[in-house]
């Protein structure tokens, strides 16, 4: 059994105290590190984590954590001093022996073990950047808004996009009344969505042999045991139901967040899923097209955003005031306004107007003036910044991100079962199909269970 003596410990202090929990280097105060510097855990060590080794270079990484061993020290070679830093499988582990010398964690694991990851490490105090999308289902998303104000920790969801000069120009662009009232926005990808699964790869899954290197029971984490499959680890888990969510957990974070957050469009009150391509039990789908209803939101009319992926066919035509080449861009979001059509790029920044010559003349009479501030230094240091009392809050917060992931999740339960969903945000509930209701929350191996006490 591993040992999680350190999160009982302050669950049972929380509930006796009502109190929150201290983080080891508050907000505005001087911390513990030397130089003012923070000490950075990272759990999950290799792949995606060496943005996180790059942003915080600053900083002091002191803790790695990996379920295979031979990824804990695989960008090693750029950032040699990662090699001094301690080393786990396990990050209750890690938490229990190093919970008092370590400030902040970073999240790099596939989608399925985000969540507990995560909530290990707000029990623990700790300011927690975690990469996108924040959780692989909606109650998982609710229970972090519900951490994140118990909490009172520096969190920050890892969609860099959010951090980008971009986003916030296309919102000063809206709020200026450039495109009137935008009815209607477009998010899409022209690729498929396949991630090493071919059509015709056998299933139920077959059994692989287990890499020596890698702890498979910690790898599942919180999902109901099963074998391993190779196309599973490394970096092929995304498409499988069990640990991801398809294109729709890798890409719909970048390329949606501008217009989700600009528009405001965090509940919708149906999702429907107009086409789906490869999408069964076992495998989010290949190519999908999504409809998402949004009513007023304040002085904001109703709303229909799409999310559309395929490599060939998106489901929609070039709008005919696009002028800027022959094809659209592989990805980006376009939006249509009373007055005219705008555009985002696949990170939800560099914004333009679809007519170049409309663009130019906008450009030449200036425009509108910077409401939003501009973030330095990308996401790593925004939140550190944050964390060290010297700059605001990241956009990105679990606040924004857990209303965002909802959103996004919606989309996946829409692919995942076909035709319309009713969603009602106040009382979580689907209304028109009360069976899916279950698949909310997905089921928790013994000893997994975290921010059940959150909800009572």
């Amino acid at each position: 059994m591993h040992s999680i003596s350190r999160r009982n410990f302050i669950q049972t202090a929380a509930a006796a105290t009502g109190a929150f929990v201290l983080p080891r280097f508050s907000i505005g105060q001087p911390g513990a590190s030397a130089n003012n510097k923070l000490n950075i855990a990272m759990v999950g060590a290799g792949g995606i984590a060496h943005m996180a080794y790059n942003g915080l270079q600053g900083e002091n990484i002191v803790a790695l954590c990996d379920v295979d061993s031979n990824r804990l020290h695989e960008h090693a070679e750029k950032y040699p001093h990662i090699k001094k830093a301690a080393t786990f499988s396990d990050f209750r582990v890690m938490f229990d022996k190093m919970g008092k010398g370590i400030d902040a964690v970073c999240i790099g694991t596939p989608d399925h073990t985000h969540f507990v990851a995560t909530m290990a490490a707000m029990e623990c105090g700790l300011h927690v950047y975690t990469q996108k999308p924040l959780t692989h289902n909606i109650w998982e998303a609710r229970t972090l808004r519900k951490a994140n104000e118990h909490y009172n920790l520096v969190t920050c969801m890892g969609n860099q996009g959010h951090t980008y000069d971009g986003l916030r120009q296309m919102r000063e662009w809206v709020e200026a009344d450039v495109f009137g009232q935008i009815h209607e926005v477009h998010s899409y990808l022209k690729v498929d969505g396949l991630f090493g699964v071919r059509p015709g790869y056998p299933l139920p899954p077959q059994e692989s042999p287990v890499p020596a290197s890698l702890d498979w029971d910690l790898w599942q984490g919180p999902c109901p045991a099963a074998s391993f499959n190779k196309r599973y680890h490394p970096g092929g888990w995304r498409r499988w139901r069990q640990y991801g969510n398809g294109m729709l957990g890798d890409w719909f974070p970048h390329i949606a967040d501008a217009p989700i957050w600009i528009l405001d469009l965090y509940e919708p009150v149906a999702v429907e899923a107009e086409t789906v391509v490869g999408s069964n039990e076992w495998l989010a789908p290949s190519e999908c097209q999504i409809r998402f209803e949004f009513q007023h939101r304040g002085s904001k009319k109703p709303c229909t955003f799409y999310w559309h992926n395929s490599a060939t066919d998106l489901g929609f035509s070039k709008p005919d005031q696009w002028t800027w080449g022959d094809e659209l861009p592989k990805g980006g979001s376009l939006f249509f306004g009373e007055k005219t059509v705008g555009f985002t790029d696949n990170r939800s920044s560099n914004p333009r107007l679809a007519n170049r010559d409309e663009m130019k003349a906008f450009k030449e009479q200036g425009y509108p003036d910077e409401k939003y501030p501009r973030v330095k230094g990308g996401p790593f240091v925004e939140w550190t910044r944050a964390i060290k009392g010297e700059g605001p809050e990241p956009g990105s917060n679990f606040e924004e991100a857990s209303r965002f992931t909802e959103v996004m999740l919606l989309g996946a339960l829409a692919a995942r079962f076909g035709g319309r969903i009713e969603w009602d945000a106040k009382t979580m509930q689907i209304t028109n199909r009360p069976e899916l209701n279950q698949y909310l929350k997905d089921p928790v191996r013994e000893g997994w269970s975290y921010g059940e006490d959150l909800w009572s």
